[in-house]
């Protein structure tokens, strides 16, 4: 990990080092993701079956045929989880229901005092895809945290897309989160012809209102290309941990923090930032004792190589001030009284108080989302939750009072724009006797 000083650096270069890069972005030489990605997704939409069939066969090695492009029940049935596996699952879905049962939006309706009524309606989707990452590992937790709160939020319909191997197997855990959070159907297709199929539909995959869920490049890409076409949540890249540390930290803890992202994906972000030269020298030497026990020790290797990073602040104040420039997906307050600065914090998509709060309580089973804004998308977007299931409708019904009243008015406007039928429409009303 390289150690900085902030006052050492100009501020454009301090920025620098905290800016995540583009999406899409690559080196010289590097293929092109979009245009890889379009091409996929041009084939998918206009083949159906046979173009989803025939890139996940290229790229998962997988032999599907229209028949197996779901889990069959028998398939469901004989997953199984260890009882400890299976108490944990247990305990993060009932917290994470718990959690976004809270955020549920309610409709509500207002009557003025001329009659005039005036509301808004939450509808639930009728059918979202949730997309669950394959890879090195297999994310059950991601399935929690994307179908508990879209059942929550009264979906008519989940189906989940997660790539398998050559053995067209789901992971048993992945088959056991996705039962108990109640996801109606998996398809056995991930990366951008899963984004492909979900979005615009083929003879055997259903279409679906909206596409949620993390991914890599291609399917982050794919997700970009279809918005409009279907809805999506956000557009998340690697994962990333910024700390905010005093001298009163442990750096062991904060060494096992950082490298809890670092060992997801070799792009991913760990960031230390404190006043303590001290501690950032304990917390670059205890990662490399850390680094050595890791199973997964080259991925994180790799991520510490580009993305790791401590920075030696002035103080607290300058700290705060820097992460809220990062704007991070996990903000750890590491600190000795961190409700002082919480309020301080203004971008950053989940935020963890002291030392018994480490972020891994986050991606599990505390309850809220670990579906998280990334790349500095916390300055404006926020966790997936219930609402992003849900849309709005307003409800209007106003009248002859009502319209007396606000009718001519609307009539002034819309022939000040120029839109004589708009003017018309409200006029016409307002000639009527009785």
């Amino acid at each position: 990990m390289r150690i900085v000083c902030s006052w050492e650096l100009a501020k454009e270069e301090l920025e620098g080092l905290l800016r995540r890069p583009s999406l899409g972005e690559r080196k010289e030489g590097e293929a092109s993701p979009q245009r890889i990605v379009e091409q996929i997704v041009a084939d998918v939409r206009r083949r159906g079956d046979a173009g989803v069939i025939e890139h996940a066969n290229r790229l998962d090695g997988v032999k599907l045929t229209p028949e197996k492009l779901f889990v069959s029940p028998a398939e469901w049935d004989a997953a199984q989880v260890d009882d400890e596996l299976a108490a944990a699952l247990q305990m993060a879905k009932e917290n994470i229901e718990a959690f976004h049962r809270r955020q549920l939006p309610r409709s509500w309706i207002t009557t003025g005092a001329d009659g005039t009524i005036l509301g808004q309606r939450y509808v639930p989707l009728e059918r979202v895809g949730l997309y669950v990452p394959g890879g090195t590992a297999p994310l059950f937790s991601s399935v929690l945290m994307g179908a508990v709160p879209a059942r929550v939020a009264g979906v008519g319909e989940i189906i989940m897309a997660t790539p398998v191997g050559r053995e067209g197997k789901v992971h048993p855990a992945l088959l056991t989160a996705a039962r108990l959070a109640g996801v109606d159907r998996i398809l056995k297709v991930g990366g951008a012809q899963a984004i492909a199929a979900l979005a615009w539909g083929t003879e055997t995959i259903p279409r679906v209102d909206k596409i949620v869920g993390p991914g890599n490049i291609f399917v982050t890409l794919a997700k970009k290309m279809v918005f409009g076409q279907v809805g999506i949540d956000m557009l998340a890249g690697p994962s990333e941990i910024l700390i905010i540390a005093d001298e009163e930290a442990d750096p062991m803890l904060i060494a096992a923090d950082l490298l809890s992202q670092a060992e997801h994906d070799p792009q991913a972000a760990a960031i230390l930032i404190t006043p303590s030269r001290s501690l950032g020298d304990k917390v670059r030497e205890e990662v490399k004792v850390q680094l050595a026990a890791l199973p997964r020790q080259e991925i994180a290797a790799k991520s510490l190589a580009q993305w790791g990073l401590v920075v030696i602040c002035r103080n607290l104040e300058e700290a705060v001030n820097l992460a809220n420039q990062a704007a991070p997906e996990h903000l750890e307050l590491a600190v000795g009284r961190p409700w002082e600065l919480l309020g301080k914090i203004v971008h950053a998509g989940a935020v963890f108080l002291g030392q018994h709060s480490p972020e891994p309580l986050g991606d599990y089973v505390s309850g809220p989302n670990h579906i998280l804004p990334t790349n500095g998308a916390a300055r404006y977007a926020s966790p997936l939750g219930v609402e992003d299931f849900c849309r709005r409708s307003s409800v209007i019904a106003c009248g002859k009072e009502g319209l007396a009243r606000l009718g001519p008015a609307a009539a002034v406007m819309a022939r000040g724009e120029g839109l004589l039928a708009h003017a018309r429409a409200v006029e016409l009303r307002l000639l009527e006797k009785g």
